[in-house]
């Protein structure tokens, strides 16, 4: 039987790719997104743009919408009859919420809750909210595992997302309502946003313009193909936590799973493939650690696997090459 399903920031990179998804297996799908202009807002409206054009399209309606509006959540939630409620929206960028902390307050802290308090009064059966692998703040004790300590955020943004976690196990103790919180680990492919490294990387280097590597380049990531987390989103969607999955992280009905591609890269491998699929050497200008940047992330997913059969298959040069190869089509260098 099809799910009606609602997907926040469903113009967003990871909201759009799981849509297509969702609607490819016969789900029904309602999309809300404010196409704020964090980054070039006409990106969001191509990825909407390519989703009414598909065959499928007819199970999809798009709503413009600021979860931040109580008003207008409440008035979506009582129209309408989900059975799983998957939260993308959220101003995301941990530099940014330096420069401009209001805009992670509104959506991240706000319009979370009013998502959370539209899935209680109208009896959601599973909520899945988008966390983040920026929790586990500076960490030595790798891979990060979800029952590490995860109360010393090093920016802004990270701290909404942790409280997006304590907000959702409140909400799941008191109510009973099954919630899955995803802390997702640097996501990257096509259509992806603007405002991440690889994008910006792709961008400077077939246009000849110095390339930022920050702290050297002396970093890893646990870069993650869309596809990939997409799969993983899928299964957990069917697994709505009960009582009897308790666990010394997670309450009976709230879960939470890291997805990530259990592989640490160094920056300059994924600089070298960037290079590699482009023809181009990247020109490099040095900086020091950026506030807020830690120096390697690494998911531990042995919770996602036992639960979904979760196994990332997509190495990095193959990812690579199918953003750039994107990048290039859409953007027509």
């Amino acid at each position: 039987m099809s799910k009606r399903i609602l997907i926040t920031g469903v113009a967003g990179f990871i909201g759009f790719h799981l849509a297509l998804a969702l609607l490819k297996q016969g789900s029904k799908v309602v999309g809300i997104d404010n196409l704020n202009d964090y980054y070039d807002p006409s990106l969001k409206e191509k990825r909407l743009e390519f989703i009414f054009a598909r065959d499928d399209a007819p199970n999809f309606s798009f709503v413009k919408m600021d979860i931040s509006d109580r008003d207008d959540v409440e008035s979506l939630f009582a129209s309408n009859d989900f059975d799983v409620v998957v939260n993308l929206a959220a101003q995301a960028g941990v530099r940014y919420s330096i420069e401009n902390p209001a805009a992670y307050i509104d959506s991240n802290l706000v319009g979370f809750a009013n998502i959370l308090e539209g899935c209680r009064q109208n009896s959601v059966k599973h909520f899945v909210y988008a966390s983040s692998s920026s929790v586990y703040g500076i960490s030595g004790d790798e891979p990060l595992r979800e029952d590490q300590r995860t109360d010393s955020p090093v920016s802004l943004y990270a701290a909404t997302k942790k409280s997006n976690e304590v907000m959702a196990e409140a909400y799941s103790h008191l109510y009973s309502l099954p919630i899955t919180g995803l802390r997702f680990f640097t996501v990257y492919g096509p259509y992806g946003r603007p405002d991440m490294a690889y994008f910006g990387f792709t961008k400077s280097i077939i246009e000849g313009s110095p390339i930022n590597l920050f702290n050297n380049g002396d970093m890893f990531r646990d870069f993650t193909f869309i596809d990939d987390i997409v799969d993983g989103m899928i299964g957990v969607i069917d697994k709505a936590p009960v009582p009897a999955s308790r666990s010394s992280v997670n309450s009976g009905y709230h879960q939470i799973l890291n997805i990530g591609n259990n592989d640490p890269v160094s920056l300059r491998r994924f600089i070298s493939a960037i290079e590699l699929c482009c023809g181009v050497k990247a020109k490099e200008r040095n900086l020091p650690m950026q506030p807020g940047d830690v120096y390697t992330t690494y998911a531990d997913i042995d919770r996602l696997y036992n639960l979904v059969g979760f196994k990332p298959k997509t190495k990095i040069e193959d990812g690579i090459k199918s953003f750039v190869d994107w990048y290039i089509q859409f953007y027509g260098h």
